[in-house]
């Protein structure tokens, strides 16, 4: 830390609380998050945060519980201080499916509603997976975030609600998905036609449960 100060470096700490671990549950683990936003500015000097509360059982950002935890600790962060806060995105299913997107989709709408400054994602299938994250997911995670951007909070809320009622089903048999080389032309590094219909899909399902893009 002291070489990256005197380099006079932007400093990004990272820390994932783990929901079900130590922690416990969504309150506990929602005051870990926040004490560890505090903790990279005062044992770090960090400039900005990336969070990133992962479930223990299913190794996600997106689940229920961890969605809950990262949207109430930024909020909590984005009225009672300046603390720069990005969030990390790891779905379950692979790149090229729609469980993906819309996994992506509902932590982009959190983390936009709650006042995340920074979304850093997708890590696709739980980001353990070679060759399994492509832009595709990031671009909805772009879209769904300015769609998102405005909206009266109750209604975000109604709309996350039912959106993981679509896929949280599926964590146990969450599909595989496709490699960046089998879902993007690689010359042209443009997503297939298959990509862009199942991208399609997911959006016009979001466009079903309330979103406007």
């Amino acid at each position: 830390m002291a070489h990256y100060q005197g380099n006079s470096d932007i400093i990004m700490d990272e820390q994932m609380p783990i929901f079900g671990g130590y922690a416990g549950g969504i309150e506990e683990t929602t005051i870990v998050d926040i004490a560890t936003h505090i903790n990279a500015f005062v044992m770090s000097n960090a400039s900005w945060h990336l969070d990133g509360p992962v479930h223990i059982r299913w190794g996600s950002t997106n689940t229920r519980e961890t969605l809950q935890i990262a949207g109430w600790a930024c909020a909590t962060i984005s009225e009672f201080t300046d603390i720069i806060s990005g969030n990390q995105y790891y779905p379950c299913a692979g790149p090229c499916t729609e469980m993906c997107l819309l996994e992506a989709s509902a932590q982009s709408m959190t983390d936009t509603a709650s006042g995340r400054e920074i979304l850093s994602g997708v890590a696709a299938a739980k980001g353990v997976v070679q060759d399994k994250t492509t832009g595709m997911e990031a671009r909805m995670m772009g879209e769904v975030a300015r769609a998102t951007s405005g909206m009266d909070i109750a209604e975000v809320n109604g709309i996350i609600d039912n959106l993981v009622k679509l896929y949280e089903k599926d964590y146990a048999k969450a599909p595989e998905g496709k490699t960046f080389q089998e879902c993007y032309d690689v010359a042209t590094v443009t997503p297939t036609d298959e990509y862009v219909k199942v991208y399609d899909g997911a959006r016009r399902k979001l466009e079903e449960l309330g979103l406007v893009f």
